[in-house]
């Protein structure tokens, strides 16, 4: 009995019974230690990287937030050289139009997002072609009734056919069409749909495209004989009337024109729209103070 108390007490500890009279394993607890550690280096591991790719996401976002800033101070800029400075929007058109693009293509915005995708000409042309013809039929209509005629006789327009062919087909599309369209529905679109929803998109555009137009309202009150009557009475708030009028109605056309490109995913459709509106707006102002005289 006695040898057997000394036989028992003797059993090394790495194989004594436990409580539960399972057998300690040697090691358990080391090996269980370092697994803990290791798992929790990993999960600081995946903690970091997490942070540094919101870290990079939330750079990237503030640098797209900032690029989509630029060109609205730059687009103001043109704006204020154009109707303030007086410059030549002949050439300032053309520049800044370029400007935006190569400053748009620098930013990482691919074509598609430009609106100017080689594969979606075909269909912002159809787009074009067909908004060209309803606005035709429209005007058409309004310089026949006496009625809307006067709409049309604007006196930066009253022009000989040469002088109205020549700034229909090249003034208007040179220094005002490539420049607007490219700057607000080709690169202020494409950094706007890259932190805003479709809506926001075509929203800002048009409001921006609707301010653009202040300094062009302020003439509008003395060169157009039916805005001048309608606004007359207003005396000395006959101007802000115009102006503020201006601003909305060109932001409902912006509206139109930024869901023609969103639906086509050309700016070619928003194009015909604009070279409709005012193109033929001076080919058929020609013929309207024809009728009028």
């Amino acid at each position: 009995m006695e040898g057997m108390t000394t036989s028992v007490l003797n059993v090394p500890a790495a194989v004594a019974p436990h409580a539960d009279g399972v057998a300690a394993r040697p090691g358990r607890a080391a090996h269980r230690t370092h697994r803990l550690t290791h798992r929790r280096a990993d999960a600081l591991a995946h903690e970091a990287t997490r942070r540094r790719r919101l870290a990079l996401i939330a750079k990237g976002r503030r640098a797209r937030l900032a690029a989509t800033v630029v060109v609205v101070f730059a687009l103001a800029g043109v704006n204020v050289a154009n109707h303030v400075l007086g410059w030549d929007t002949m050439w300032l058109g053309p520049v800044g139009a370029v400007a935006l693009l190569a400053f748009a293509r620098w930013q990482g915005l691919t074509w598609h997002q430009l609106g100017l995708a080689r594969h979606t000409h075909a269909r912002g042309i159809r787009w074009g072609l067909g908004v060209i013809g309803v606005v035709a039929m429209v005007y058409l209509a309004g310089i026949l009734l006496p009625s809307t005629r006067t709409a049309f006789l604007d006196a930066r327009y009253h022009l000989p056919p040469a002088g109205a062919l020549f700034t229909a087909f090249v003034m208007i599309p040179v220094g005002t069409i490539l420049l607007e369209e490219v700057a607000f529905r080709s690169v202020l679109w494409g950094f706007l749909s890259r932190h805003a929803r479709m809506w926001q998109v075509l929203v800002a555009s048009s409001v921006l495209f609707g301010f653009w137009h202040v300094f062009p309202a302020m003439a509008s009150a003395t060169g157009n004989e039916a805005i001048g009557s309608a606004v007359a009475a207003l005396g000395p708030f006959a101007k802000v009337a115009v102006v503020g009028g201006t601003v909305v109605f060109t932001a409902l056309g912006g509206v139109l024109a930024g869901e023609l490109r969103r639906r086509s995913g050309s700016i070619f459709a928003s194009v015909g729209m604009h070279w409709a509106t005012n193109s033929l707006g001076v080919l058929f102002g020609v013929l309207a103070w024809r009728l009028a005289s």
